[in-house]
């Protein structure tokens, strides 16, 4: 009696942990992408996927050589005002854990054009990921990408109540100033 009764539960919790699973393909049909949503979900990042669901949003690889400077990744809307998350097709071969970043620090943004508040909630968002997903034990390739995933958790842990470098870092970046009509 005691092994049916442990058999029904064991089977209950992987129907019920099932349920509650994300389906990640509603988000892309990309495979570099789905796996990089599995391990934000493998991770916990459920905050993540709410703000996904919220938005209804799709993620997709796109070549941004055209917005001048290394454009990691953007929102963009399509003819029908969805919401798009571009992530720069230049980073297809990058690992999955710098392409959950990414998606983490997009997924914060809501607003059709970004403030300095939710351009700094996005990146600590991304270097929280970093500091999370990255793995000690594996080399990663020296790119622009994992030189700043490196520099934003480095700010971010360097931070405390007092200060906060993700927040004056963005804010004393003329890039940021003139984007958010700050000059």
């Amino acid at each position: 009696m005691k092994k049916v009764f442990m058999f029904l539960f064991v089977l209950v919790f992987m129907t019920l942990n099932q349920a509650f699973a994300y389906n990640v393909k509603d988000y892309s049909s990309d495979p570099t992408i789905l796996s990089a949503l599995r391990l934000l979900e493998q991770s916990g990042e459920t905050d993540v996927f709410a703000n996904l669901e919220r938005n209804d949003v799709k993620i997709k690889f796109q070549a941004l050589s055209s917005y001048g400077q290394t454009v990691y990744a953007a929102n963009m809307y399509n003819e029908f005002g969805r919401r798009i998350i571009v992530i720069n097709s230049s980073f297809k071969s990058a690992p999955i854990e710098q392409i959950a970043c990414l998606i983490a620090h997009e997924s914060c943004h809501v607003a059709r054009k970004a403030t300095l508040e939710e351009e700094t909630t996005a990146t600590q968002k991304e270097a929280a990921c970093w500091t999370k997903l990255k793995v000690a034990t594996k080399t990663y390739p020296q790119t622009k990408l994992t030189k700043r995933l490196d520099r934003i958790a480095g700010l971010y842990l360097a931070s405390d109540s007092n200060t906060n470098y993700v927040h004056n870092t963005i804010a004393s970046s003329s890039f940021y100033r003139n984007q958010f009509g700050l000059n």
